[in-house]
């Protein structure tokens, strides 16, 4: 089916308990001034009409350009991909990203005359997509993990009709975590290292295939860094704030983010992903690389969106708050999303409707078999025709 692709600019206005400080206007480097916010969507609108749209939202992408995205359109879908304010994750706030999509959402059904809406959570989308559920449906939220307010209760968020969790991990701060590298004993210098630890030594004291002991222990001394590295991240802001300077930021850099055991041997949380290899290449390469997971971030972004312990966007923990049917559909080998993160997600839904799916040879982007794509589609269109959603 043909459709057209055009742009869409969504402009929302913040509630008044939102937090308006010069970190939120000048460092964060958010769209707009002081209550305005736009965002830069684009608009798939196949030929038939339809009174239900789906929606893709990363916290970092709009997503316009996944090729399950025109696959979808092709297939006489409608589908908004919506960008949140931040081109980076560098100062992101989740919080403000659901207040985005909420925008998004409400653009749609106000402006574009659409009756249903239909949330995508693809890859870091995921926890978004559920996190904005659940505030949608039951908000709580009137603070950032920093303690800057930013009311949610008072957002104003529509509830979606249904989500689609697809190659969806657990959270930002699960796979951040679990990617850590433990042997970084100084977050000043990532050569000093702990050897017991050190996946990527020449001389490595442990070797694959992993004993389940060893990463029990490794997984603890994952848990332990993100911990020190929060610490750290509260006393820094509460200097600042002792000290007047409350409006301001501090960059940081973390190094070793790229160190999860499952990249070395695949038998750790098993799928058909092959060993020294994650989604951005070797793992060892990545680990200190300059586009690894979280390498540059700031006080209030690492509480919101990866600290282990702080972020609300947690993906499972959201997910059992939300009442609408969902799909789950995980990638065979995938390479990013570790296998047990989708199936977490399914668990913790509370209600029975709710499907999973695993698409075998296929890796996160949806790549590796010529059939991945077709059978995603496949997959999405059966569930959104079961509910009445297509």
């Amino acid at each position: 089916m043909s459709y057209q692709r055009r742009a869409v600019l969504i402009h929302y206005s913040e509630d008044a308990g939102h937090s308006h400080d010069s970190y939120v206007q000048q460092a964060a480097g958010e769209s707009d001034t002081r209550q305005r916010i736009m965002l830069a969507a684009v608009h798939y609108r196949p030929s038939a009409p339809s009174d239900t749209v789906i929606v893709f939202m990363h916290p970092m992408h709009g997503l316009a350009h996944h090729p399950l995205v025109e696959h979808l359109a092709a297939a006489g879908h409608h589908v908004l991909c919506c960008p949140s304010r931040y081109s980076s994750d560098s100062s992101l706030i989740m919080e403000k990203v659901v207040s985005d999509l909420g925008g998004c959402v409400r653009h749609l059904k106000d402006e574009l005359g659409y009756r249903r809406v239909v949330l995508a959570g693809w890859s870091g989308g995921g926890a978004l997509m559920a996190f904005y559920q659940s505030q949608a449906e039951n908000p709580t939220v009137v603070d950032t993990p920093a303690g800057d307010p930013y009311n949610l209760v008072r957002a104003g968020l529509i509830p979606a009709d249904g989500i689609m969790f697809i190659a969806a991990h657990a959270s930002r701060h699960q796979l951040l975590t679990e990617s850590l590298d433990p042997a970084v004993v100084d977050e000043r210098d990532p050569s000093v290292r702990d050897p017991r630890w050190d996946l990527y030594a020449t001389d490595a004291l442990t070797r694959p295939p992993y004993s389940a002991s060893f990463i029990a222990s490794y997984r603890a001394a994952q848990i332990d860094r993100n911990r020190r590295i929060t610490t750290w991240v509260r006393a820094t802001l509460r200097h600042l704030r002792e000290s007047g300077r409350q409006d301001e930021e501090y960059a940081f850099t973390v190094h070793g983010t790229m160190a999860d055991p499952r990249w070395l041997d695949p038998s750790v949380d098993p799928n058909e992903r092959r060993a020294n290899w994650c989604y951005q290449g070797d793992p060892r390469v990545v680990n200190n690389g300059p586009t690894g997971l979280a390498r540059f971030s700031t006080l209030r972004s690492w509480l919101s969106q990866w600290s282990y312990d702080e972020s609300m966007a947690d993906g499972p923990a959201r997910a059992a708050e939300i009442s609408v049917p969902v799909l789950v559909i995980a990638m065979g080998a995938d390479d990013a999303c570790p296998p047990s993160h989708p199936r977490a997600l399914f668990d913790a839904v509370p209600h029975d409707d709710k499907e999973f799916h695993v698409i075998p040879g296929v890796n996160h982007y949806i790549q590796g078999t010529p059939d991945g794509l077709p059978r995603t589609r496949a997959l999405c269109q059966n569930w959104l025709k079961a509910h009445d959603l297509g």
